[in-house]
């Protein structure tokens, strides 16, 4: 596999809905009223529902696994939330961007770093994965 730093490995827009948030509830069994009741969230100073937190870094770790090939390939992954994700109670959703850029290559790992974004928010930093790609070609 030719890798170097700085190479792009991919670009992906996830939207995020209302439905998309109850059904990470139910699989995650976060059911903290912010991501489902408006009232709620704006009690708490926020503009509305926000996404999980978890959700959000989950679908960004995507753009990486879909270059990777392999999920199981990934070593290490981490992100700082900085952000919360608002979604409209809308058909469309809140539509989270993630481009993944390699910022490392050395001994059979694969550093790329991942932008994401929502509108012109940052809602994740330092995000990172370190992926394996020891006999892959």
């Amino acid at each position: 596999m030719n890798v170097e730093v700085g190479m792009r490995i991919g670009e992906l827009t996830v939207s995020l809905t209302r439905a998309d948030l109850v059904r990470y509830a139910g699989a995650s069994t976060d059911f903290n009223p912010i991501h489902w009741s408006d009232r709620a969230a704006q009690a708490l100073g926020l503009e509305s529902v926000i996404a999980h937190g978890m959700l959000t870094m989950g679908a960004a770790l995507r753009v990486v696994t879909d270059w990777a090939g392999d999920p199981a390939a990934v070593r290490r992954y981490a992100a700082r939330f900085t952000k919360p994700v608002v979604v409209p109670d809308d058909d469309q959703g809140a539509q989270v961007r993630c481009v993944g850029t390699v910022t490392a290559v050395g001994d059979g790992v694969v550093t790329v770093s991942v932008e994401v974004t929502c509108g012109a928010d940052k809602v994740l930093g330092a995000v990172t994965a370190d992926v394996s790609i020891e006999g892959r070609e």
